[in-house]
Formats: C-alpha cells, sequence, structure tokens
C-alpha cells in the first residue's frame, strides 16, 4: 500500500481507532485521570496519589484505568510495591488532537485560519 502522505506528516489515524480513543474520554472522570496524569509529566504517579489528585479512589479508579489502557492512552507500570501510572505517550494524546485539526478548514472558502 502507498502512502501519499508528506514525508512529514504521520498517516492519518484510522476513523474506528479514532472513535474508539475519544470513547474512552467520554466520561468526565477519565477524562480527568488523563489531565490529572498528562500535567503529572512522564514520571507518572502511583495509584493513591493519582486517585487523591483525581478525586477518585477505588474500584471505580481501576476501573477507569483499564479503560484507558486498553485505549492506548496510559500505560501501567509497577516500580517497587507501588503501581505507578504515566500519561501513555504523550503523542496518542496529541494524536487525537491532529486527528481532529488535520483538515481543519479544509472546506471554508477562506484558507487563512491557523489554529497554532
Amino acid at each position: 500500500m502507498k502512502n501519499d502522505s508528506p514525508p512529514d506528516l504521520l498517516p492519518e489515524m484510522p476513523l474506528e481507532i479514532a472513535a474508539s480513543k475519544f470513547a474512552a474520554l467520554g466520561s468526565e472522570q477519565r477524562l480527568n485521570v488523563l489531565k490529572t496524569l498528562v500535567r503529572s509529566g512522564p514520571e507518572g504517579l502511583s495509584i493513591g496519589e493519582l486517585g487523591q489528585r483525581a478525586g477518585v479512589g477505588g474500584s471505580t479508579l481501576t476501573h477507569h484505568l483499564r479503560i484507558l489502557t486498553q485505549a492506548g492512552l496510559i500505560t501501567q507500570a509497577r516500580k517497587g510495591r507501588s503501581t505507578i501510572c504515566a500519561a501513555a505517550d504523550y503523542s496518542e494524546v496529541r494524536s487525537l488532537s491532529e486527528f481532529l485539526l488535520t483538515h481543519c478548514c479544509a472546506d471554508c472558502p477562506a484558507p487563512e485560519h491557523d489554529h497554532d
């Protein structure tokens, strides 16, 4: 399969994958958990610290982490006795934004729109 994208652009995310990732963010609590992890930086947070900062705990937090992990938006890793959560490869989060903005204003008569 030939890739006709310019070399400096990543291939466009398939619609069904983007829909799946956006669906994982379809909860205020999950979106807040991801936002909290993104704010924490690449080192991530322990489950306890994440729950405290995000205001979500126990089995509810575990449920949300499972959904976000399955969507590829976060990763979980063990560090000693703690489970550390980290915002997944920030490029995954960025790719969702790019999915929406890639063809921004493509159908507008005036091409001078800029969203940088």
